[in-house]
């Protein structure tokens, strides 16, 4: 087995993925996680755990909740998460269109931009897009509130954009 990134590994599973959305705007327990996305506390706790580990989560606050310790996790932001094992294969991209079939499924008629694109641009340009698109992605997160508040809206958003490495293309028969 190739060896793989323990960041990676952990944001190797989707509901690990939606965590760290949902504590993107604030500390959220294990129960708090579970009910929102439907799943046993226990389930949640482990999950937490492996996030914890890895410094994707840290433990933000404790406290009193029915006599005992309520633990809240929050997003560690501005973590570095590679996006590919070691040995190149795209393991967060795997995990990423699991999320976008899911939320694809749920999606709300009407008010989504949705693009694909395989591009040829400048490297000006390419570096003044992903720049700008950095700092977009930075205000979106920037703007999340926290789950279920009113007024708001359950926004879903899955984004990569990357340069491709060009592939050798072999001559066919005939061609010189």
């Amino acid at each position: 087995m190739t060896a793989t990134d323990p960041t990676l590994r952990a944001l190797a599973h989707p509901v690990r993925l939606r965590m760290m959305s949902l504590t993107w705007t604030g500390p959220q327990s294990a129960a708090e996680l579970a009910r929102e996305l439907g799943i046993s506390q226990a389930l949640a706790s482990q999950h937490l755990r492996r996030l914890a580990a890895v410094g994707l989560v840290e433990l933000a606050e404790v406290r009193p909740n029915r006599g005992g310790q309520e633990r809240r996790y929050q997003a560690v932001h501005d973590t570095s998460v590679p996006d590919q094992r070691q040995d190149g294969a795209p393991m967060l991209a795997e995990v990423l269109s699991l999320n976008l079939r899911e939320r694809a499924a749920r999606r709300a008629p009407g008010e989504g931009v949705t693009t694909d694109a395989e591009l040829w641009l400048s490297p000006d340009a390419w570096d003044d897009f992903r720049h700008r698109l950095a700092a977009l992605l930075v205000n979106l997160h920037e703007e999340a509130r926290a789950p279920r508040t009113a007024g708001t809206v359950h926004v879903g958003a899955t984004v990569m954009a990357f340069p491709l490495q060009e592939t050798v293309r072999e001559k066919s028969p005939g061609r010189r």
